[in-house]
Parts: structure tokens; C-alpha cells; sequence
């Protein structure tokens, strides 16, 4: 295994953390200091100190012949991507946006278009090195003694530990990915016809490597489906002023490099950097194109709802209140029509983002009971709805999270959450975290699962 920094200094840090880690008052909350987030719980600035975890940020080693890479927990996605490409390798799902971190992918899900036959990012996890709660660093495998908690870690939300370091299985690419949008007339035939794909692995007799959507409306639906080619007649470049998912009707085939394709989404945050005015043409020429990136139109949100200008400007100008409608659920393929009909309906907004998955093998993780077998589809909604008179925050979120519940889905919980504590216990299998939360953290430094993820604490 070709070393970058190598394992003795990432030995060195673990031991400086464990040493933070101690000098923490007996009892006290332990937090870490991060610089960036890809999660949508605001909370105040508490002002105390975290645990310095900058440490973990780096590609340990790459095995360009097995195809394993030895990686940080606080490794973001961006650089692991740019260790793994010269070797011919990519994460086996690479999430949309560059500064998620490994270790927030895999106890926080991470989703893309290889998600159908790769499931998610921890599915791929071989090893995991942990913080628990009760400051222990143990590694955790499938195999071993800390097998429980190796099941148990993703979807937990930094509530049973914190990852330090992460051994991962790597996917061959080619140079060039080959596109084709697809477009449908309504959800159900989409969602028909993307049940074939996922079953032969084909579309009109040619491979299919990658799969996502998008829905411009009830009658405008996309399927983008995506190939490896070693050679590309030409390739587009969504990183300046042309945007990517403007592309998707007006282009039946494209072609980015594999570097490209997998970022694609990044330069616009989606398409929610038209928000921010991003994609007005003068404003774009005039912003520069190191800053078209979605952690920078992150903070922008984050201090935008720190000092609620938007909110005050709404109220000078007679607007009506709004709710920010920021959520990623997992729908059953079989009953995607009836949630898209649902949503069009009750929320309005689009575009919305598809993106299908399944299982990778025979594991099963307890926190997030995706059903083997089952193949879903993750439906994922980024914008804000105005509330009717007299309306209170959270209507339509709850709105959705009783849908989703009804038609047998799960909802990713980086956002805001409404569920009663017994719901919630119910459906992200209480039973199965409290003995973990127990053994791993007896003492509660972490917030549990519901606190954090509801309450916000």
C-alpha cells in the first residue's frame, strides 16, 4: 500500500486526542471543532472548545492494486477523490458534494448515482477506528468483538463516536463518463421504466453505471444515465458559466470527464445557488469561479439564518412567512408516483432530485432498516415554501414525514425533524441503539440520536 502521509503520524494524533480528550472536565459534553458542516440543524454557537480533529483530514495510503484506500475520518470527499483518480480508482459512491466528510457519510449516509448496485458510502467500510463516547478508540469490523457497533455506527449521527480512520473499497473507473437524459412524461412511467433498468442493468441494450433524475414538474421527468468510455468525442464544462441540470432538457447526450461527472453537482449546489444569485449571468462573470462551490454557498445559508435577514426582509417588504423544506427520504420504487403526486400537490417545489438504491449485500443496518430486496429511490428537495396565513413552521415538513412514513420510507435526518420521541424510536430502531448508546457511552458526553436529530441540542 503506497503511503501519502503514512500511519505513524496518524498513530501520533490519535494519541494527542486522547490526551484532549482526558484534559475535558469529568462529565462534560464532548463536541468537535469542525470548520465545515454539510448539515442543515442550525444551532447557536455554544463558545465552548471542541476536539481539535484537523489531524484527520488526510488520504493515509492508497493500494492502487487492490483497490483500498486507508483514509481520516475528517477526510473530505474532494480530496479523497483527488488521491484516488491518478490511481484509476473512485470511492465506490462518491457523495455530491465535495466537502462531505468520510466520517460524516458513513455515521450520516451519503447517497449518488452509483447508489443502485453500491448502496452507500459505509457499505463499503472494512474497518472503522472510532472515538466513542466514553473516550475509548477501538476498531470495529464486521468480525470482531466491536461487530455490533460496526452495524450500528451509520445513521448515528456522531452520537456513539466520532471516525478517526476508515479503511474503504475503491471502484475502477475510465476517463470519460457517456450521458443520456431520458425524459418521461409523468412519475409513473418513469418509475416503470427505471424498475427495468434496475433489473437488467441496461437501457436500449447498453450498460447503465450510473443513475439519477431529475423532475422539472409532474409532466417533465429525467432519468440521467451514465456509462464509463474510455474516449469522449468532446467534453462539456459545468464548472463556469454553463450550469448542469439547465443541460438535462436541452441534451440528450454528454460527456464530462470522470472528475467532472462526479462534481457535477457541486458548482451549483444542485441548483440551489440560483438563490443566491449565482446563476444570474452578470453576477456569475463577476463571481469568481473558485467560489462556485456548495460549501461557500453553505455558510452564506448559515449566516443568512444566524442573523435572519431574509426573514426581516419578508416582513419589511409584506411577503409572507416561509419554511425552509430541506430533506432527502427514501421512497419504495413501487410507490415513487404516489409520493411525487403527493409532493407536487402539497409542496411545489422543483426541481427535485431522484437518485435509486438498494442494499449492496446481505448485511443490514439497524438504524436505517432498509428493507434487502427492496429497491428505493431517494427523492431529495432543497428550497423554501411560504406558509399559509396563520400557518406554523414545520407544516410541511411534518406533512412529508407522515407521507413517507405511510408509504413505508425512511427520511435521512441531516435536516430538520418533527417526530414524536416514540415515532421516532419506532422508526429509527430505538431498540437496537440503546444498547450501544449504553456500551459505548455510558456516560452520555454525546447527545443521544433524538436529541440531536429533533431537538437540535
Amino acid at each position: 500500500m503506497g503511503e501519502l502521509p503514512g500511519l505513524a503520524g496518524h498513530h501520533t494524533a490519535v494519541a494527542a486526542l486522547s490526551a484532549q480528550y482526558r484534559a475535558l472536565p469529568a462529565g462534560s459534553p464532548v463536541r468537535l471543532a469542525k470548520p465545515t458542516s454539510n448539515l442543515f440543524r442550525f444551532r447557536a454557537p455554544t463558545g465552548a472548545p471542541g476536539l481539535d480533529v484537523s489531524a484527520f483530514g488526510s488520504v493515509l495510503a492508497v493500494d492502487a492494486e487492490a483497490g483500498i484506500a486507508e483514509v481520516g475520518g475528517m477526510t473530505t470527499y474532494e480530496h479523497l477523490v483527488a488521491a484516488t483518480l491518478p490511481h484509476g480508482w473512485m470511492p465506490t459512491v462518491t457523495p455530491q458534494l465535495k466537502t462531505i466528510t468520510l466520517g460524516g457519510a458513513v455515521a450520516g449516509l451519503g447517497i449518488e448515482s452509483t447508489s443502485f448496485r453500491n448502496g452507500l458510502p459505509h457499505e463499503a467500510v472494512l474497518e472503522a477506528e472510532i472515538l466513542t463516547g466514553d473516550g475509548r478508540v477501538i476498531t470495529a469490523r464486521p468480525d470482531n468483538e466491536h461487530a455490533a457497533l460496526f452495524r450500528g455506527f451509520p445513521n448515528s449521527y456522531g452520537t456513539l463516536g466520532y471516525t478517526l480512520r476508515l479503511r474503504i473499497e475503491l471502484e475502477r473507473v475510465s476517463p470519460y463518463v457517456r450521458l443520456r437524459h431520458v425524459r418521461f412524461a409523468d412519475a409513473a412511467t418513469c418509475a416503470a421504466e427505471l424498475a427495468r433498468i434496475l433489473k437488467d442493468r441496461s437501457y436500449q441494450g447498453e450498460t447503465v453505471e450510473f443513475i439519477d433524475g431529475t423532475v422539472f414538474g409532474a409532466d417533465e421527468v429525467y432519468l440521467t444515465l451514465g456509462d464509463f468510455v474510455a474516449e469522449a468525442p468532446y467534453t462539456s464544462d459545468y464548472t463556469g458559466m454553463k450550469i448542469f441540470y439547465r443541460s438535462i432538457p436541452d441534451r440528450e447526450t454528454d460527456y464530462l470527464t470522470v472528475h467532472d461527472y462526479l462534481w457535477r453537482w457541486d458548482t451549483d449546489w444542485f441548483w440551489c445557488s440560483r438563490a443566491l444569485g449565482a446563476q444570474h449571468p452578470l453576477i456569475r462573470r463577476l463571481w469568481p469561479k473558485r467560489y462556485l462551490r456548495s460549501d461557500v454557498y453553505r455558510r452564506a445559508v448559515a449566516l443568512d439564518r444566524r442573523y435572519q435577514a431574509t426573514d426581516r426582509l419578508r416582513r419589511l417588504t409584506g411577503g409572507p412567512a416561509f419554511e425552509p423544506v430541506i430533506q432527502d427520504v427514501e421512497i419504495p420504487i413501487d410507490r415513487l408516483a404516489e409520493f411525487l403526486d403527493f409532493f407536487h400537490r402539497e409542496i411545489g417545489i422543483s426541481p427535485v432530485w431522484l437518485c435509486p438504491l438498494a442494499l449492496r449485500g446481505e448485511r443490514t443496518w439497524p438504524l436505517y432498516p432498509l428493507e434487502r430486496g427492496t429497491q428505493y429511490v431517494n427523492v431529495g428537495f432543497w428550497a423554501t415554501v411560504d406558509l399559509p396565513p396563520g400557518g406554523a413552521d414545520g407544516l410541511h415538513n411534518r406533512l412529508i414525514e407522515d407521507k413517507v412514513t405511510e408509504l413505508g420510507g425512511h427520511k435521512s435526518l441531516y435536516s430538520t425533524s418533527f417526530y414524536s420521541p416514540e415515532e421516532f424510536w419506532r422508526l429509527y430502531n430505538g431498540d437496537a441503539y440503546r444498547p450501544l448508546k449504553k456500551e459505548y457511552d455510558p456516560d452520555g458526553r454525546l447527545p443521544d440520536l433524538y436529541a440531536k436529530c429533533v431537538r437540535n441540542s
